[in-house]
Formats: C-alpha cells, structure tokens, sequence
C-alpha cells in the first residue's frame, strides 16, 4: 500500500451543502475501491492564483489516503468527470513526505487539543 495525497478544487458558485456532497464523494469512490483515508481537510474558499473557468476562487480540499496504485486512476477519472472539479492533483508521497504528513496532522491536532480545553 502506498500513502498518497490528492488535493482539489472545486468551483465557487457551490453552496456548502453541495461542497460537502462533491467530497462524499470522491471520498466514498476511495473508500469502494479499498483505500483508507488518513486526514481530510477543508481549506475552504481562496483565491486561485490564475482565473480558471472566468473564476478566481475556488473550494480547496485536501484528502490523505493509503491505498493501491490502482486506485489513482479511478480517482482522477472521477475528477475529470465532475464538472465542479476546477483543478486536482494526486501525488504519491514518499517515506519524508509521509512522515512529515503525519507531523503536520500531529501538530494540528495537539494545537486544536489545546484550543478547547
């Protein structure tokens, strides 16, 4: 099993609810196909670096999962098919990638930990 991150935009004339449906999912096309999502993050709305599709901000989110090489494919193919997707990239991560992955999700969690008590 590798480790791999995808991260992807979606466009900006979505309500939360329809957000949070497209993430379900492309979460569930990972969960049926035998991936284990490790983190997910919403980055929520930002500003694109370029305008894409005559839109210069866009949903962000980020979503870590182990699973095979297989599973890539089906993902990106369900990426091109939606037509809320602006952007996306999956990426394999390596053993530093991976380790400072879970560094990242370590800090975070200790910081929110510290935020509510």
């Amino acid at each position: 099993m590798n480790h791999y991150e995808t991260v992807f935009i979606l466009t900006p004339v979505l309500s939360d609810a329809q957000m949070k449906e497209a993430v379900e999912k492309f979460k569930a096309v990972l969960t049926k196909n035998g991936a284990e999502i490790v983190n997910e993050e919403n980055w929520g709305l930002r500003k694109l670096a370029y305008p894409i599709q005559h839109k210069s901000t866009g949903f962000y989110t980020l979503i870590e999962f182990d699973g095979e090489p297989t599973i890539v494919k089906q993902l990106e193919t369900a990426f091109r098919r939606d037509e809320k997707v602006l952007r996306f990239l999956v990426f394999r991560l390596d053993k530093n990638a991976a380790e400072y992955a879970a560094k990242r999700r370590s800090l975070k969690s200790a910081a929110k930990a510290t935020t509510n008590e």
